[in-house]
């Protein structure tokens, strides 16, 4: 297909190498620039308005007001009762013994040093099993919840997004009920493996950091249903797009209103700005004459002897 020129439609040739339209005589490259980069600056001033919310929400959640800055302090804290004593377990067995407090380091290492083909076959043990399955659930729960913490402290961000009250109150409740379940299934397990080793497991309880833990979990949650009683304001910044409030922008777009209109209503727009600014500036001008005058009194002249 044959190309043509932008403005008279004319067609080109294989020969027509030079800028200039061999039948109007514009320049084809610069043609319509301004339009072009008039398009592109709407474009990006339109997509920094779209952006803009999100910006001024995630400000909002984090340190828009001394609510928002404690309930994101303290959607962190609850890793902290990681680090307490979780259980209190004490074996003595021929050729290996414990005796101490566990908490998430403690577990990770020994997880990291127990040999899981032999923990599998625990778990299908008619003796041992669901002892193992429980202290496996247990495990599970604690890390789980763990990693719960962390994304409930990464989408506090978003908490005064659309579905963020939502989805805080969800992360709340599943860390809550993984941690309960945790001290559930542990405390049946300390108990049937007790009965079944009473001459081994010297003691097998759940510890004070795990109710700790579940405490500070619980306060966390209650920061979260504080800041929706209370509300957390958000203060969205005006945006504009070609001197036009991004909202009526959006809305002659959407109406479909001629771009040759819309260019229209953002030229009165800038002529209202412009005209506002030269008589601010003139009433400021005219404000400090006034205190020059003022201050400087003018001096009464010297009669003539």
């Amino acid at each position: 297909m044959a190309a043509t020129c932008p403005k008279c439609g004319g067609k080109l040739k294989l020969t027509d190498w030079r800028p200039n339209c061999p039948h109007c005589g514009v320049n084809m490259v610069y043609y319509g620039m301004e339009e072009r980069l008039l398009l592109d600056a709407d474009k990006a001033e339109a997509e920094h308005a779209r952006t803009q919310p999100k910006i001024d929400r995630i400000k909002a959640a984090t340190v828009g007001s001394p609510l928002a800055i404690v309930r994101l302090v303290l959607s962190l804290v609850p890793i902290a009762g990681l680090f307490l004593p979780l259980a209190k377990f004490a074996f003595q067995a021929p050729y290996a013994a414990f005796s101490g407090n566990v908490n998430v380091i403690t577990l990770y290492n020994a997880i990291s040093a127990t040999d899981l083909d032999a923990l599998t076959g625990m778990f299908s043990s008619k003796l041992f099993g669901t002892a193992f399955i429980l202290y496996a659930v247990a495990v599970v729960c604690v890390f789980v919840s763990a990693v719960g913490v962390l994304l409930h402290t990464i989408f506090q961000t978003l908490a005064c997004s659309p579905k963020g009250k939502q989805r805080n109150f969800a992360l709340d409740v599943i860390n809550l009920a993984l941690v309960a379940a945790a001290i559930v299934c542990f405390t049946i397990f300390s108990s049937k493996i007790s009965a079944l080793l009473p001459s081994v497991i010297q003691t097998s309880t759940v510890g004070f950091g795990a109710f700790i833990y579940l405490a500070l979990l619980a306060v966390s949650f209650g920061a979260d249903i504080l800041c929706v009683v209370k509300g957390i304001p958000v203060k969205y910044k005006e945006c504009f797009v070609g001197n036009i409030p991004a909202d009526k922008y959006f809305q002659l777009v959407e109406e479909g209103v001629p771009l040759e209109q819309i260019r229209q209503v953002m030229a009165e727009h800038t002529a209202e700005k412009e005209a506002a600014k030269a008589a601010e500036e003139a009433a400021k001008a005219a404000a400090e004459a006034a205190e020059k005058a003022e201050a400087d009194p003018e001096k009464e002249p010297v009669a003539a002897e």
